[in-house]
């Protein structure tokens, strides 16, 4: 569990598609505190990956098949920076939403641009604009939290399949989306009680009709 909160921005060292599907991720993520042992789970752009090796701030991951054709992992490179999150400890504080770390769908990089009349360059305040799948509309509400990239923010606009999000400075200098250029895909996770209650309503029993009289005669029937 994750809370959206980057920690710490890491460095592909290496990305290696492996035969027959899933690829080897090599992160350079010293600043990653605190530092993570094998068998830890890391959300690397918001997607929730288990550590097998750790060594002088060096992490490695095997990413399944389903990992690969799932996220926005797969544009990985050598050079590219991510953003990370340990996993949420008992305790600590809940300074974003619940995030699972299990990527519900990718969307599409609109722009990211500074917003007029602000500071210089990564001090100012930015605007992100996304598009997002179709199959992700119903979990996505205005004023609501949605997790990009792992980063917990609050949709400010709601237009159609276009979204809106307000960056403040400090997510524009301590997280990845600076680096992203206009259409890169994005990692997506709805906020967990929407899903919830979508499947609720999904599946839940019909509700019974009585007439009035019926329901009269059903409770004369248990009341004496």
């Amino acid at each position: 569990m994750f809370t959206g909160i980057v920690t710490a921005c890491g460095q592909v060292a290496a990305y290696t598609p492996r035969r027959g599907g899933g690829a080897q991720l090599a992160l350079d993520a010293a600043g990653l505190k605190p530092r993570p042992r094998p068998g830890d789970s890391i959300a690397v752009n918001g997607c929730c990956l288990t550590v097998e090796r750790a060594r002088a701030g060096r992490l490695q991951f095997t990413l399944a098949p389903e990992t690969v054709e799932r996220t926005a992992l797969r544009r990985l490179a050598r050079g590219d920076q991510v953003s990370l999150e340990a996993a949420l400890r008992a305790g600590d504080p809940l300074g974003g939403h619940w995030v699972q770390g299990h990527i519900d769908a990718v969307g599409t990089l609109l722009g990211l641009k500074r917003l007029p009349g602000s500071s210089p360059a990564g001090a100012g305040n930015y605007w992100l604009s996304l598009r997002l799948p179709e199959a992700l509309l119903p979990f996505v509400v205005w004023k609501g939290s949605l997790a990009v990239e792992g980063i917990s923010l609050t949709v400010a606009r709601l237009e159609g399949r276009r979204a809106g999000f307000a960056i403040i400075p400090y997510t524009y200098r301590h997280t990845h989306l600076r680096a992203l250029p206009p259409g890169a895909p994005l990692n997506l996770e709805a906020d967990i009680l929407a899903r919830y209650l979508a499947r609720w309503l999904e599946t839940r029993p019909s509700p019974k009709k009585h007439s009035r009289p019926a329901a009269l005669a059903a409770a004369r029937a248990v009341v004496p």
